[in-house]
């Protein structure tokens, strides 16, 4: 969420710090602040512009500049002169011109509608159109920009529509809230058309055709142009959840809906019709006709009771009353105190305050968890037992590894078995493995016809894995090598002592070509000394021309002050698979070259 500086010091009188420094009191405190950078001016100076991520149990109170902006008073001890959800608010006049219908509380508990006439839409005046293009929106005109403020303002989403595009009923504005029809479909704002679902929430005018969906979208019908007079505001409170099924169902994720599908109070209703109501008639002048307000279930106060004691316990410090008093008082968390009891009563705003140990958290954020104190870990009351098929699958890997083995997985479904998996994705291998030999034995096979090309004399791998057999899931381990494919029960592994060394090593990977690959061999005499390897190798690389994956020495004698070598040559493109013409030519281009020096090729 985007945060201005510019806009956050409209609720203090003294001067803010600096971005930086508001950046690190939130992420020491609060949330983390992912950057900061200069945007448009709404002062004299470039304004500094906070991206901070707010959690998820926080979304219902700070997704606004109010919220943040009551987070750095607390935390940097700044009082606010001006909290826009601390006075009462007054929903007058009442009006008589507008009916509510809410068909289902659980997903529409508070519905507020404000009707505005003779409204002049224009554009909007740049402190406005400068601050909201600052946190990222779009001046569009004065209703709905103002209705925009508001929600980045005090976080409670609002909506304008065009009274005179609303069908009416009974000679008065109805508006219902309801669940979609089977595939019954709104043109948006946006220009597109949706197509709906009974568990997509929507408001119907009094013809029953949807004009917004409820938290998400509204309708492009009844949008605010320069030709509308008259206007209805919508400021509503709506389920997180199905709000949240309905922007990923359509895809169509807004800001209201952020707000929304984090759970607001629906007392934060009536504190956003009064200001987006005001502040549009001074915008855009007109006259407030009056207010309807449908609140099935009001929100209960709630008091949440702790001790000093029991902070400290849950933080494991030393505070004391006077500590835990300053912090509430920090937080604008009326109080009550007696002895070292502390009553809470909770604004409505925060609806994450429920039982003590979240007035605890409060205490240790505000504080600083860096005054926490670390105690140290108690004494571990017996000796750490050591998981059995851990040590042993680590033994015997450890143990095979040596040896010169290599680790491989293989897939657990297979075509038979005595287990079949319920929820398989598609219909091959619906089974469980009963033995590792299968997926062994093929792994085996596949890798032995690349020995040439890993420069390997002998394929040695092994497996340690589940199986599902005779009604048991057990871990085995299994080994393939040239005296074939065998397995047995992990924990039947004896420690052996191993003479032999690892047969390869890798000091980096190389990518396989998915072409196949030729080999050839070849032997000739060449003068005994040790730079005549190194010819030879510089010879084999030349002529090949890149196509030399593999040099393999597997053979070698001295006789008559000359030194026979016998080299196996892997042949294999990136490009293409090979024939073997080619792979002659090659040979004849190195039967050249060693000719030419003087040198015999047996």
């Amino acid at each position: 969420m985007k945060i201005s500086r510019d806009w956050l010091q409209m609720f203090f009188e003294k001067p803010l710090p600096d971005a930086q420094t508001l950046a690190d009191a939130l992420t020491f405190h609060a949330f983390e602040v992912e950057s900061v950078e200069i945007r448009h001016r709404m002062s004299n100076v470039g304004d500094e512009v906070l991206d901070v991520k707010v959690t998820p149990n926080r979304g219902h109170d700070a997704l606004s500049h109010r919220g943040i902006g009551k987070e750095l008073s607390a935390i940097l001890e700044l009082p606010m002169k001006d909290d826009p959800l601390r006075d009462a608010v007054s929903l007058e006049p009442k009006t008589d011109t507008i009916e509510l219908e809410i068909d289902d509380a659980k997903l529409c508990s508070r519905y507020v509608a404000g009707y505005i006439k003779g409204v002049k839409v224009g554009p909007s005046p740049e402190w406005l159109r400068k601050g909201l293009e600052t946190v990222g929106q779009k001046s569009i005109n004065n209703v709905v920009d103002a209705t925009n403020y508001v929600m980045f303002n005090i976080g409670q989403p609002l909506h304008a529509f065009d009274a005179g595009q609303l069908s009416k009923k009974n000679e008065k504005y109805s508006i219902r809230v309801r669940l979609a029809k089977t595939r019954e479909k709104m043109l948006a704002l946006d220009g597109k058309e949706y197509r709906l679902n009974p568990t997509n929430l929507v408001i119907v005018d009094g013809n029953d055709v949807a004009i917004g969906i409820a938290g998400v979208k509204g309708g492009k019908p009844t949008g605010i142009d320069h030709n509308t007079k008259d206007i209805i505001i919508e400021s509503a409170n709506f389920d997180g959840v199905s709000v949240r099924r309905t922007a990923a169902v359509l895809k169509l994720r807004t800001d209201a809906s952020d707000r929304f599908q984090q759970v607001i109070s629906p007392e934060l209703a009536a504190y956003g019709m009064r200001a987006a109501a005001d502040l549009i008639v001074e915008l855009a002048g007109g006259e407030i006709v009056g207010f309807v307000d449908e609140y099935p279930a009001p929100q209960k106060p709630l008091r949440v009771s702790i001790s000093t004691s029991k902070v400290n316990k849950v933080l494991g410090t030393r505070l004391a009353d006077t500590d835990i008093a300053d912090t509430f008082t920090r937080l604008g968390l009326p109080h009550q105190r007696e002895g070292e009891i502390f009553t809470v009563d909770v604004p409505f705003e925060r609806i994450d305050l429920t039982i003590p140990e979240d007035l605890a958290e409060e205490v240790g954020r505000i504080i600083g968890y860096e005054k926490i104190p670390a105690p140290p870990l108690p004494a571990f009351p017996k000796k750490p037992e050591v998981n059995a098929n851990f040590y042993a699958a680590e033994k015997a890997r450890e143990e095979l590894i040596a040896k010169g083995y290599s680790e491989v997985f293989t897939s657990v479904f297979v075509e038979k078995g005595e287990r079949a998996v319920a929820n398989k994705v598609g219909g091959e291998k619906p089974f469980l493995r009963t033995t590792l030999v299968d997926g062994l034995r093929e792994a085996y096979e596949r890798n032995v016809r690349n020995k040439d090309l890993l420069g390997l004399k002998e394929i040695k791998m092994f497996e340690i894995g589940t199986v599902w057999n005779s009604g048991k899931e057990m871990i085995m381990l299994g080994r393939a090598d040239a005296t074939g494919v065998r397995e047995q029960l992990l924990s039947g592994m004896k420690s052996d002592t191993y003479d032999e060394l690892p047969a390869s090593t890798t000091e980096r990977y190389e990518p396989f070509s998915k072409y196949p690959f030729i080999v050839r061999d070849i032997s000739m005499w060449v003068p005994q000394g040790p730079e005549a390897i190194s010819e030879v190798l510089a010879i084999f690389g030349e002529e090949s021309r890149g196509l030399l994956r593999h040099v393999e020495l597997f053979d070698q004698f001295k006789k008559g002050g000359r030194v026979s070598y016998a080299f196996r040559l892997v042949l294999q493109s990136f490009e293409k698979t090979l024939i073997d013409e080619e792979a002659n030519v090659i040979m004849e281009r190195i039967h050249s070259a060693v000719t030419k020096r003087g040198w015999e090729v047996r």
